[in-house]
């Protein structure tokens, strides 16, 4: 087996991104940020959440015979209880991560994503690979970014409509009709999306934040396919490099509308022999 893995943060920013992996496991997570303005209720903030809980789900995959479900409900709670003393934690703002775990054994390969990070896998025979991805968070998103959308990036305007459409966010946040991801209540783990596949049919894996796979799937300068190559051939380096360069050629968000001009991007790449 071969493991790639890169990672980086937007510009001036701390990196809220995590990713790990050891011989049978691999796990990503995307922090989601607090905006300017706004505060979390946590004293110790999003990096620190997500490298608690990021090395706390490696271990576990690691150490327990138990579901990737069951592992990561016992990461939620773990980490809460290291700062629950500290911190809000019914604070709307807690610090919170999409999750996607994958774990080989001899004969399967168990996988789970929580949230907007993609997962895909290049299926031997397969014309196209298969995308794992929770898009619960787009669809409530839609109904409050056309806002954001509308303005020029980076704009004092944009920086309050970005965070009035997180704030709108945080009111469908791990509840029935909203969507879920990972932060203090365990029972958001067995919302996850979950699956099975046998080993000798799959050749590789990506694991990507949303700030790497914004290549494919919302600049769409890359297809599934071709950006699996570029990981092949080149690296996730090389696949970030491009995200960074199509976001530096669109400042404003005038060709993709988005919240963050740059966003923290973070790509595994693991290839099975």
């Amino acid at each position: 087996m071969r493991v790639a893995l890169a990672t980086q943060a937007a510009p001036g920013r701390p990196n809220e991104d995590f990713a790990g992996a050891t011989p049978g496991a691999a796990v990503l997570l995307d922090g989601v940020g607090t905006p300017t303005g706004s505060d979390s209720g946590c004293a110790h903030g999003v990096p620190w959440y997500v490298q608690a809980l990021g090395s706390t789900l490696l271990a576990g995959m690691n150490q327990s015979e138990g579901s990737l479900t069951e592992v990561l409900a016992d990461g939620i709670k773990a980490v809460a209880s290291m700062h629950d003393f500290a911190c809000d934690l019914s604070h709307p703002g807690s610090p919170s991560a999409t999750v996607v775990m994958l774990r080989r054994t001899a004969h399967a390969i168990d996988w789970l994503v929580l949230a907007d990070s993609v997962l895909v896998l290049d299926v031997i025979g397969a014309a196209e690979p298969m995308v794992i991805c929770d898009d619960r968070e787009a669809q409530v998103g839609e109904r409050y970014r056309k806002a954001m959308d509308a303005l020029a990036a980076d704009t004092v305007e944009h920086v309050a409509a970005h965070r009035a459409y997180v704030e709108n966010l945080r009111d469908h946040r791990n509840r029935d009709g909203g969507f879920w991801v990972a932060a203090v209540d365990p029972l958001a783990a067995d919302q996850a999306l979950t699956g099975t596949v046998p080993a000798e049919n799959v050749r590789a894996a990506a694991l990507l934040s949303d700030g790497a796979s914004r290549l494919v799937d919302r600049f769409e300068l890359a297809t599934w396919r071709q950006a699996l190559d570029l990981l092949d051939e080149s690296g996730p380096d090389e696949l970030i490099r491009r995200v960074r360069e199509a976001e530096a050629g669109d400042l404003d968000g005038a060709r993709w509308p988005r919240g963050k001009t740059f966003d923290d991007a973070t790509a595994i790449y693991w290839t099975f022999s």
